[in-house]
């Protein structure tokens, strides 16, 4: 491959660390949840997903789409979380078809007990130790990356469009 842009030993080096950070941090983020409140990490972004909707409620395809979550994935953890108490399912009346998730005041509760030390967590292992400026410029790189990367795939949505135009 003549056309391929090897990465140059900078970027070499600053691929793997994030790699390497990336998944120190979220072992870091299952290991506290599971220590403290019992539940992982999968959960509790479900119920911070919900917690922050209009009603505390959500249809599976939108929450799936939210989390970035198979819909096999979703429903399993939503199972196991219905198990629990902290999130009903239900139809949606005017369309049977469509399921609603709820986040219900027992799983909003496990939320708000899971929550201080989730944050606590966080702070600890990502941003306490950069400075003030570190933290704004890593927000900024992280900022230009996830544009670029929803830019892409929203590109990558629109072409199944643009090809079903193009053969009509």
């Amino acid at each position: 491959m003549s056309g391929t842009r090897w990465l140059d030993e900078d970027e070499q080096r600053t691929w793997r660390a994030y790699l390497r950070t990336s998944q120190l941090l979220q072992e870091a983020l299952e290991r506290q949840l599971q220590r403290d409140s019992g539940m992982p990490h999968t959960y509790y972004m479900i119920l911070v997903v919900l917690s922050e909707a209009p009603g505390r409620t959500m249809t599976m395809t939108e929450l799936s789409t939210m989390l970035q979550f198979s819909v096999s994935r979703l429903s399993h953890a939503v199972s196991r979380l219905e198990e629990k108490g902290w999130v009903r399912r239900t139809k949606r009346p005017e369309d049977r078809r469509t399921t609603i998730a709820e986040l219900t005041d027992e799983g909003f509760a496990a939320l708000v007990e899971a929550a201080p030390g989730h944050v606590e967590e966080v702070r600890r292992v990502l941003f306490d130790p950069l400075t003030p400026s570190q933290v704004r410029c890593f927000g900024e790189i992280l900022g230009t990356i996830l544009a670029a990367l929803e830019c892409r795939r929203g590109a990558a949505a629109e072409r199944p469009r643009e090809l079903d135009a193009a053969a009509q």
